[in-house]
């Protein structure tokens, strides 16, 4: 009897020893949770309004998490592909490029969806209310801020849209130049350092609030816009909304974390949730197989052009 009590006990505990080794064992190949944060805003900003999904991957994972707010989208970029990063929201031309340059580098896990769950935002350019100009026939001549060269709604697509439309950048404004990121864009136009800028919005909702999300909505909750100051003079087509990101090459067991923390966080936080998005929403879901293919061929003719 005693035999079986012993060797019962004996496998129960070679059971408990291996799966407690097991589940070490993952997060020994992780020594710090690195997230890459781009830019767009400013960071002390930045790290107050992610402040909280810090947290939350720290208790998921057991492990010790560090932000990495960086001045532009390619820090970030080049940090997943350096390997200096685990994990990162990104716009979908900055996925892109990071796939163009290593398709094993990194692999979107979850997408935010909207209200009304679709999975998609606009690029608009905007000017100062009182500057006259009320739609893109009255840039002409006039000054326009991208707001950086890796970003979707900040560059690639409105140019794209733009050329689409028979206008040819270089002699259709008087000057362009890229102001940094999104929130800079936008001051710099508030500031008549610019005539007009390059940024992004979900453009449905209320429009005093600056809609359900995107950075007018963020500069609008930090009482850096008011909607009576800007005109939305152009807006983009559908821009599939920009991946988070994780390291393909990381453990099984800390991309599962990362899935159920992303997907259930509207439910279990939506405090925190919100903050994350930087507005409203209706939660993170994996992204549909090819939803990014469009964004990697606009990439991919982007890049050659320019050789």
């Amino acid at each position: 009897m005693y035999s079986k009590i012993f060797t019962a006990f004996a496998v129960a505990t070679a059971t408990f020893t291996a799966t407690t080794s097991a589940f070490a064992d993952w997060r020994d190949q992780i020594p710090v949770v690195r997230v890459g944060i781009i830019g767009g805003e400013n960071e002390a900003d930045r790290l107050k309004r992610l402040s909280c999904l810090e947290v939350k991957i720290k208790e998921k994972v057991e492990l010790p998490v560090q932000f990495f707010p960086a001045t532009d989208y390619a820090g970030v970029m080049q940090g997943l592909l350096a390997g200096q990063l685990e994990m990162a929201g990104l716009g979908p031309v900055g996925y892109a490029g990071i796939y163009l340059q290593d398709e094993n580098a990194v692999e979107p896990f979850v997408v935010s969806s909207n209200v009304d769950g679709s999975l998609g935002y606009y690029a608009v350019i905007v000017t100062r209310a009182d500057s006259g100009i009320t739609d893109i026939d009255g840039l002409k001549g006039k000054s326009l801020a991208w707001a950086d060269p890796n970003s979707s709604s900040g560059y690639l697509y409105p140019k794209a849209g733009l050329e689409l439309a028979g206008i040819k950048i270089d002699e259709y404004f008087s000057s362009t130049g890229f102001s940094g990121g999104h929130e800079q864009g936008v001051l710099a136009v508030l500031d008549k350092q610019y005539d007009a800028a390059a940024t992004w919005s979900s453009m449905m909702g209320e429009k005093a609030e600056g809609y359900t999300r995107g950075n007018i909505r963020r500069m609008v909750d930090k009482d850096m816009l008011k909607m009576d100051d800007i005109n939305i003079v152009w807006q983009s087509g559908l821009i599939p909304n920009g991946p988070t990101v994780i390291r393909k090459d990381l453990p099984a067991e800390f991309k599962a974390a990362m899935l159920d923390l992303y997907t259930n966080l509207h439910v279990s936080d939506p405090e925190c949730y919100m903050a994350v998005m930087g507005g409203e929403g209706a939660g993170y879901v994996v992204p549909p197989a090819g939803f990014y293919d469009e964004t990697i061929e606009l990439r991919r003719r982007e890049v050659a052009g320019s050789r």
